[in-house]
C-alpha cells in the first residue's frame, strides 16, 4: 500500500539522522576540557533516550495532532489550534492501526494505485520526527556545557521539547501560527526556525540563568580533541542529507535539490570561514573549517529546498562572518558563556538562514503564493520570514526562561555544580567515570 521507494528513502533519512545525536556527542565532546568530556556526550545520550520515549507517548501529537486552526474559508475557528497540535496521535497508537488497516487493505486486494495511503507508513514518520526532537535538545547542551547539574539537565529534558520545541514544530509545520498561510505564512523546509533557532536560542536563555563557567574572559578553553570534533562534523554532515533531504518527506526531485543546496552551501561557508580566520590569527584550524562546515549546513536548513545552488553558495559565505564575530567577538564583549556556541552556531546561523529564504526563494517552489524578494520585488515573503523569527524568539526566549527558573527553583536555585565540582570536572563529580583515568582535573 506504500510506495517502496519513498520508504525505504525515509528509512534512510531517519537512520542518519538518528546518528546525528551520538555524532553531536562526539563533536560536543570534542570541544570540551577532557575533564568534562564523558559529561558533556551523557547529555546528549539522555536527550535521545528521554526524547526517545516522550515524543513517542506525547510529543507527536502535541505537534502533529489534528487541530486545524482555520476552517475552510480561512476563517479562524480554533485559536489553541494555531500554537499546538490535538490528542488524535496520542502514544502513536494510530501509526499501528494504520499498518494494520493497510494489511487488511492488501489483503482484500487493494492496489497502491487505488490506494488512499501515505507514501510510507505513518509509525516511520513517528519515527523520523522523533531524531529531529532528540537532536533539537541535545544542541541545548552545548550551551551548558562544564557546569551544569546532570539533574537539572534531565529536568529540562524532560519538559523543554514537550512544551517548547513540540508546540514550535507545530507553529511552522503542523498548520499553526507561523508556517499556516493564513496567519504568518513564513515557510521552513526543514527547520531553521523550529530546530536551530528554538535551540540555539534556549541555549542562551539557559547559559544566562546557568551562569559564566569558573575562569570565562580570563583563561583559554581550548578543545581537548580535535579529531573528535572533526569526526562528529563529518558525521553531521552526513546526517544533514537525511536532515534536509528527508524533510522532502517523498524520493524525488525536490529531496535531490534540497541535498545538493546543503553540500554547497556547507562547503561554501567552510572556505568563508577559513578566510575569516585567516584573516583574523594568520591561521586556519580544523576546528574553525569544522564549524564553517556546520554554519553552513545550519543556514541553508530553512531553505534547502527552495533556492538554486548559486543561492545556498550565496548565503553559506554570508553567514559565516556573522556566525564568526558572534563567537569570536561578540559572547566576549557581552559576557555570556556559551560554552560551545550552540546559539552563536545554531541560533545565528539559523536566524540568518529564514531571513534570506525570504530574499532567494524562487516563486515556482515556495510553499505560499509568494517568493523571494529578489525574484519577485514583493516583500510579502520577506515580512513574513523576519515575523515568524520574531514569534519563535518572542516564543521560545520567554518560555525557555520560564523552564530555566522553574528548574533552578527545583534544584536548590542554582543550575550549576559547586566550584570544587567544577574545577575538578564533571565526568568523575557527576558521572563517576573517567575518559583519561590518569588526568587528575587540574588543568
Amino acid at each position: 500500500m506504500y510506495d517502496t521507494g519513498t520508504t525505504a528513502f525515509m528509512l534512510f533519512s531517519t537512520a542518519v539522522v538518528l546518528m546525528m545525536s551520538p555524532a553531536l556527542a562526539l563533536f560536543y565532546g570534542g570541544l570540551s576540557r577532557r575533564k568534562n568530556v564523558l559529561n558533556t556526550m551523557a547529555m546528549t545520550l539522555l536527550a535521545m533516550a528521554v526524547v526517545g520515549c516522550s515524543w513517542i507517548l506525547l510529543g507527536d501529537s502535541l505537534a502533529y495532532g489534528g487541530a486545524d486552526a482555520y476552517d475552510e474559508n480561512g476563517n479562524l475557528v480554533n485559536l489553541l489550534g494555531l500554537f499546538v497540535g490535538g490528542g488524535d496521535r496520542l502514544l502513536s497508537s494510530w501509526s499501528v492501526d494504520e499498518v494494520v488497516a493497510a494489511n487488511q487493505a492488501l489483503g482484500d486486494g487493494a492496489t497502491l494505485a487505488g490506494s488512499a495511503w501515505g507514501q510510507y507508513p505513518g509509525a516511520l514518520s513517528v519515527a523520523f520526527q522523533a531524531t529531529f526532537a532528540m537532536v533539537t535538545t541535545a544542541i541545548i547542551s552545548g550551551s551548558l556545557a562544564g557546569r551544569v547539574k546532570f539533574g537539572a539537565w534531565a529536568f529540562l529534558v524532560c519538559v523543554w521539547p514537550l512544551l517548547i520545541y513540540a508546540p514550535m514544530a507545530h507553529m511552522v509545520w503542523g498548520g499553526g501560527l507561523i508556517g499556516n498561510p493564513n496567519a504568518i505564512g513564513a515557510i521552513d523546509f526543514a527547520g531553521g526556525t523550529a530546530v536551530h533557532i528554538c535551540s540555539g536560542l534556549s541555549g542562551l536563555v539557559l547559559c544566562v540563568i546557568l551562569g559564566a563557567r569558573h575562569g570565562f574572559r580570563q583563561m583559554s578553553y581550548r578543545p581537548h580533541n580535535v579529531p573528535f570534533v572533526m569526526l562528529g562534523g563529518g558525521l553531521l554532515f552526513v546526517g544533514w542529507f537525511g536532515f534536509n533531504g528527508g524533510s522532502a518527506l517523498v524520493a524525488d526531485g525536490n529531496a535531490a535539490l534540497a541535498i545538493l543546496n546543503t553540500v554547497v552551501a556547507a562547503c561554501a561557508a567552510a572556505a568563508c570561514w577559513a578566510a575569516c580566520e585567516q584573516k583574523r590569527i594568520g591561521k586556519v584550524t580544523v576546528v574553525g573549517l569544522s564549524t564553517g562546515f556546520l554554519a553552513g549546513l545550519v543556514v541553508i536548513t530553512p531553505a534547502c529546498g527552495f533556492v538554486e545552488p548559486w543561492a545556498a553558495v550565496v548565503m553559506g559565505i554570508i553567514v559565516s562572518p556573522i556566525c564568526f564575530a558572534c563567537i569570536s567577538t561578540l559572547k566576549q564583549k557581552l559576557g555570556y558563556d556559551d560554552a560551545l556556541d550552540a546559539f552563536g552556531c545554531h541560533g545565528v546561523g539559523g536566524m540568518v538562514g529564514a531571513v534570506l529564504t525570504g530574499v532567494f526563494c524562487r516563486p515556482d517552489l515556495s510553499w505560499t503564493d509568494f517568493g523571494g524578494l529578489l525574484y519577485t520585488g514583493d516583500p510579502t515573503l520577506l515580512i513574513a520570514q523576519v515575523l515568524g523569527v520574531v514569534v519563535t524568539v518572542v516564543f521560545v526566549g520567554v518560555g525557555t526562561a520560564v523552564l530555566g527558573l522553574a528548574a533552578k527553583a527545583l534544584f536548590g536555585n542554582s543550575l550549576r555544580v559547586n566550584r570544587d565540582a567544577e574545577v575538578m570536572g564533571l565526568d568523575v563529580v557527576a558521572n563517576g567515570e573517567a575518559a583519561y583515568p590518569a588526568f587528575n582535573g587540574l588543568d
